[in-house]
């Protein structure tokens, strides 16, 4: 059973025992949920939704999430965590990399060979958050945190199966971060929201992409890429945040609510959906011809040495902020560790 029906049954029976406890009078609260992913994709159909379901459930009924997928409410994909914080949207789930350097501190799971799983990732990265980031979000009110397996490199015509295979390629990158890998390995990075990165593939303006399998499947971009490389780059974290008002502004049983059904216990089971996810995305590609090439342990090494002109420069950026960034990269990598033990 998927865990968001295991949590329905219990919803149900709590969600009637609050309603009867709030009583008919209680005042309904409706939520707009603003976000750039495709309502086809697993962002939507196996999290937003089941979460609203299960929010409404619990609270009978009283309050109601909307959840808009597609930027059905206006403006770009970079503009959502902006839309939470102004109120324009009450709830936005969105990459923080989308906010090139506001989020400093959580680039450090987007650095190369930091992350692990999925899973793993998703609880560091919320037990981070807790410990270190909560000034990089004090302008909102997180919901949870959660990242995507490590991405790998998917290209149109180029098998790139050694370092030198890279140089030169135009790659669709997500982030800062993402884009100073792609250069640091001596490709040509190309910003954009990956609902663009379809048509560009397509047309020949990229020629490859730096993502997750899981990433392929909603976007269809198995009809545009024909080679793999699996290399385990890095991951891409999200964030559920909401309006801080907004949230402050709700009745303390609403509130309990809403946490209640997000924090570490949702990035978990949202890590371990994202990482199951990679095997579909995976076998649509093998499925249809497509080569697949794993880097071994030798090809990794000389990638690893590349990109540690990234890391360097990450370390840097936050000394300067006043941190100590050998310190937090360890405690990032520590937790990443820790949490890949099932704990």
């Amino acid at each position: 059973m998927h865990w968001i029906a295991r949590s329905a049954v219990g919803a149900c029976v709590s969600g009637w025992l609050l309603w009867a406890a709030w009583g008919s009078a209680a005042e309904p609260v409706a939520l707009r949920l603003h976000t750039f992913n495709s309502p086809k994709s697993i962002a939507v159909t196996e999290f937003l939704l089941p979460w609203a379901s299960e929010v409404s459930a619990r609270s009978g009924g009283r309050i109601t999430i909307q959840v808009y997928p597609a930027m059905q409410l206006g403006g770009r994909p970079g503009d959502l965590y902006g839309q939470a914080r102004d109120g324009v949207v009450d709830i936005a789930w969105t990459l923080p990399g989308y906010s090139p350097g506001r989020f400093p501190l959580t680039e450090v799971f987007e650095l190369p060979f930091v992350c692990s799983d999925a899973a793993a990732t998703s609880a560091a990265l919320t037990a981070f958050h807790r410990q270190w980031m909560r000034d990089e979000y004090g302008d909102t009110r997180p919901l949870v945190f959660h990242a995507t397996a490590p991405g790998h490199l998917h290209t149109v015509e180029r098998q790139v199966q050694r370092l030198e295979d890279l140089r030169g390629l135009e790659v669709r990158a997500a982030s800062q971060t993402a884009a100073a890998i792609v250069e640091a390995l001596g490709g040509i990075p190309v910003g954009m929201p990956i609902p663009q990165a379809y048509e560009a593939l397509s047309r020949g303006v990229v020629d490859g992409a730096l993502i997750p399998w899981t990433i392929m499947r909603p976007f269809r971009l198995h009809e545009v890429t024909r080679h793999h490389t699996e290399v385990g780059l890095s991951c891409t974290p999200f964030v559920l945040v909401m309006n801080r008002a907004r949230y402050e502004g709700l009745p303390r049983d609403v509130r309990d609510v809403l946490d209640d059904t997000t924090g570490m216990p949702l990035a978990k089971r949202l890590g371990r959906l994202w990482q199951d996810d990679e095997r579909p995305g995976r076998d649509i590609a093998a499925q249809q011809g497509h080569s697949i090439l794993a880097l071994d342990a030798a090809e990794r090494s000389r990638w690893r040495k590349a990109s540690a002109s990234v890391v360097a420069g990450w370390v840097a950026k936050v000394d300067a902020m006043g941190h100590d960034g050998r310190a937090l990269l360890a405690e990032a990598q520590r937790l990443v560790a820790l949490h890949g033990d099932g704990r």
